[in-house]
Formats: structure tokens, sequence, C-alpha cells
């Protein structure tokens, strides 16, 4: 249907245009001012998510060279619901409920960076181990500290669990408004790094020997993107929970559709399939059909068939 890259990206961007329109106008009733303000900030909160959580997986995959895991693999969600669980067991119901959202938000994204971080130059710079080693030490941590909030669970009365459970179950429908001005500078700030690196990404996806025989100082660009993949997925994560599989389903659906594989494209246009896939859901789910809570839900079950196809396909070949 579309010879180029560049009618692709118009399409996509005519499609997000679109939805947005349909999401600020369908069924305004009262005063325009109002519902155009509250519905553009829901909007300005998924466009956020969604070019943070479509950038980091795409950089996730070209450093690892593997388009099946996503950076939700080295355990950034066990992390969050650790540090979420951990806060209300030592605090209180109480004293969490008033905990003030940006303090909260701000910890979680220092937690998360600093310890993923001091893991990656720990082993990646000074031990000069392999991404390899590093996504599979990722996956132990995980492990790690999903068995502690495990633990945790065990010792928290029905009503602080309640509590709990509405905090770690990720919805794209209740994110903290007075919290995306602050995201959005931070993610803005990961952004301009990626863009000045648009063509080393390309030669960094041809594979480490390679780029290193074409003069591409390999650790530091690769331990720089790492750092971002880690501000980015501690972001989006702390703004609206855990998601395993958006990440997977927008960056393959990028892949399938470009035809000039270079980082620019596949960035732009797994942004606009992300933005399109959220401010479209969310209207047909909350507009249309009248089901608030029901996005994430789909977009994992879409993600999951996505990670058995993509590894059944891998099988046969």
């Amino acid at each position: 249907m579309f010879k180029t890259d560049r009618q692709i990206i118009i399409a996509l961007g005519l499609l997000t245009a679109v939805f947005c329109i349909f999401f600020l106008t369908y069924d305004a009733k009262g005063q325009w001012g109002f519902i155009l303000g509250f519905r553009g900030v829901k909007i300005f909160a998924l466009v956020l998510i969604a070019v943070a959580i479509a950038v980091s997986s795409i950089l996730f995959h070209t450093i690892t060279h593997n388009r099946i895991i996503t950076p939700a693999i080295m355990g950034f969600d066990a992390l969050y619901v650790f540090i979420q669980t951990s806060l209300l067991f030592f605090l209180g119901t109480i004293d969490f409920i008033n905990l003030d959202s940006m303090f909260k938000y701000l910890l979680n994204i220092a937690i998360m960076v600093t310890l993923f971080l001091s893991l990656f130059h720990w082993l990646f710079l000074r031990a000069n181990r392999s991404i390899f080693l590093l996504a599979l030490t990722g996956i132990i941590i995980g492990i790690f500290f999903r068995n502690l909030s495990y633990f945790i669970f065990r010792l928290l009365d029905p009503n602080m669990f309640a509590v709990l459970q509405g905090e770690l179950f990720s919805s794209f429908n209740a994110v903290e408004t007075d919290l995306l001005n602050v995201s959005a500078v931070i993610i803005g700030l990961c952004l301009v790094p990626v863009f000045a690196m648009r063509y080393k990404l390309d030669i960094l996806a041809l594979g480490r020997d390679k780029a290193i025989a074409l003069g591409i100082n390999y650790k530091p660009n690769v331990f720089a993107l790492l750092a971002i993949i880690a501000i980015l997925v501690s972001v989006s994560t702390a703004l609206v929970g855990p998601i395993t599989f958006f990440g997977l389903l927008v960056s393959n659906l990028a892949y399938l559709i470009v035809k000039n594989q270079n980082h620019i494209n596949l960035l732009i246009v797994a942004c606009l399939i992300a933005i399109c896939a959220l401010v479209g859901g969310q209207f047909i789910f909350e507009k249309l059909i009248g089901l608030q809570g029901t996005l994430n839900i789909v977009i994992e079950c879409l993600g999951g068939i996505t990670f058995i196809w993509i590894l059944l396909r891998t099988h046969k070949r």
C-alpha cells in the first residue's frame, strides 16, 4: 500500500491526529474549555507513556540484537512492585495513601535508575561482561525482588493488600496529572541524545565487532543507551505501573511495516503506532464502549500473543 517510509509516517501521523480529535470532541457536553483541557491532559499523558515505551524498546533491541526481549526483562516491574510493597509495609496504610505523589514518583525513579545504572556500570564497564550476561543478571534480579515482594505480601493484612493491588494495577486512566510536566522534561532530555546518536544506532545494530571496526566507541555508547533505557522505563513504570508486552507489540509492528530499517524511521513509526494504540484504544474503550479499565488488559493480551507468534516464527526458521 505504501511505497516509502515517508508515506507510512504521514499516514500514521494523520491517523494519530484523527484519534486525538475524536478523543477530544466525541460526546462533548458542557463547557468546551474545561472538556478540551481535561481530555487534552489525558492525551498528553498517553503520548508521554507511548513515546517512553516505544523508544526504550527499540533501543534495547538494538543493543541486544534480539527483537523478542524488552526492557521489562531487566526486572524494572519487579523492583517497582517491591518498592510499593515495602513502602506500604513500613509506612502503614494511612501514611502510604497520604504520601505525596510527586515524592513517591521521584523516589521510584531514583531507586530504579540508581540500581540499574550501578548494575550496568559494574557488569558492563568495570567487569567487561557482555550485554547478554547483563540481561541474564537483570532476569535474576527481577526474580529476587519478585520473591521478596511475595514474602511481604504474606505479612500484609487484607486491607493493606487491597490498597497495594490498586496501586500495582497498571492503568492508563489513573495517571497523576501533576507528574506530567516533570515526566515530559525527563523524557525530552532523554530524546535529545537519542536523536544525536541516530546514525550510531544504525551502526550499533550491526553488532559489536562491526561497530568497533567502523570506529564506534562501543562500551561508552552502549552504556549511555542503557542509561537512557533505564530512565525511560522507570518514568513509564512510575506513571502507570508495570507494562510487560506493549513495547514488544509496537516495536515489532514498526519492524514489520518500515521498509528502510534505519533508526530514525523505526523510532518515529514505533512512537506513532504506540500513540495510535493508546489514544485510539482509550477512545474506543472509554468513549464508545464505556469500559475504562480494560485497555491495559487488552494491550498486554495482544502483546503476549505477539510474543508467542514471534517465538513460533523464529522456531520455524
